[in-house]
């Protein structure tokens, strides 16, 4: 027999090994009915096995904190995330913990630690990527994890809430189409997220559908900034056959569009239509208003939030991903291209 056959098991490695989470671990451990018979044989086998110790423990009294974590806090997307999430929190009594931390390298460790030690009762974690090991680390914790917006695909072991990207770069597509333009550029996102391929994918699926061949030169890349959205749009306009309308991809990168336009002397809409993603406060004051996605940003939270109070309760009944729904909306930046 190996060490692992006969050692003493913490709940928490009785929960990897089953495949399950440490919530449906305490519910077989404490005489739930809610569990699956086949889950319940497999969690039963395992606590034999590993000889762990049913002795009751006292209950861990609730530190009433929840813990949201970005990679960086500098833009509006994070504010409404932060405003999504302390509302429902603050009416569950919860307090928020807001981060900024790159999960790489060494930095992890002492978070963690940290983490542990405040007896955080869970953990949001906004567009991050997880390897396995990384994954492992924060699940050790033994507290519930959500993800909002992730980059890539995190695999079966954490909950995840996101939008319809694709769904709703090809609304913000066929607008364009409807209105009659044909040449089209693109501002694409941040290559390492998820989000930024699905809305390059649905994008290039209704100008597909249309029977438009997408010119490669009419698609250049971006990172979600200001910047990046003015710097796309000059190389754009530097086009022999400039396109009539561009999708910036997000609404950062649009109006970063907006000021590139108006250098090279060009009139929103009536030279150049540009539609974002986001539908950030700054699409509505701008002028002219920004045609964009709007991405339920704040819902995003919430239903994160929700989720979080959800595992807390104990409760086993979540999908793997939550994804909400997207809204076109129509302002000022976008009509049909001008004749001749």
């Amino acid at each position: 027999m190996t060490k692992q056959d006969t050692g003493r098991a913490t709940i928490s490695e009785i929960a990897l090994e089953a495949g399950v989470s440490v919530p449906t671990v305490s519910k077989v451990l404490n005489g739930h009915v809610h569990v699956a018979a086949e889950t319940r044989a497999r969690v039963e086998e395992i606590i034999a096995r590993r000889d762990y110790s049913r002795r009751p423990a006292k209950r861990r009294k609730k530190a009433g904190l929840i813990d949201l974590v970005f990679p960086a806090l500098r833009s509006e997307w994070a504010l409404e995330i932060i405003e999504g999430v302390e509302r429902v929190a603050q009416d569950a009594g919860y307090g928020t913990v807001v981060s900024s931390l790159s999960l790489d390298g060494s930095r992890i460790r002492p978070w963690l630690a940290n983490l542990a030690e405040r007896k955080s009762d869970g953990l949001l974690l906004a567009v991050y990527e997880l390897d396995a090991k990384q994954i492992q680390r924060i699940k050790s914790l033994g507290i519930p994890v959500v993800l909002i917006d992730p980059v890539g695909q995190p695999g079966p072991d954490l909950m995840t809430v996101g939008a319809a990207n694709w769904e709703g770069a090809f609304s913000a597509a066929e607008h364009l189409l409807a209105l009659g333009h044909r040449r089209i550029g693109m501002i694409g996102g941040r290559p390492d997220l998820q989000c930024s391929s699905a809305r390059e994918d649905g994008h290039l699926a209704a100008l597909r559908r249309a029977g438009i061949e997408m010119d490669p030169a009419l698609i250049v890349p971006g990172d979600f900034s200001i910047e990046a959205g003015e710097a796309g749009t000059r190389k754009l306009l530097e086009l022999a056959d400039r396109p009539t309308a561009i999708f910036t991809g997000n609404d950062e990168q649009a109006l970063g569009a907006y000021r590139a336009a108006r250098d090279a002397g060009l009139r929103i809409p009536q030279d150049l239509s540009i539609i974002g993603f986001d539908d950030i406060p700054a699409a509505d004051w701008i002028e002219p208003g920004l045609t964009t996605v709007r991405q339920p940003v704040v819902h995003m939270a919430e239903t994160a939030m929700r989720a979080l109070l959800r595992y807390l309760d104990g409760d086993e009944e979540l999908p793997q991903r939550i994804e909400l729904g997207t809204e076109l909306i129509v302002r000022g930046s976008t009509a049909a291209p001008a004749q001749g």
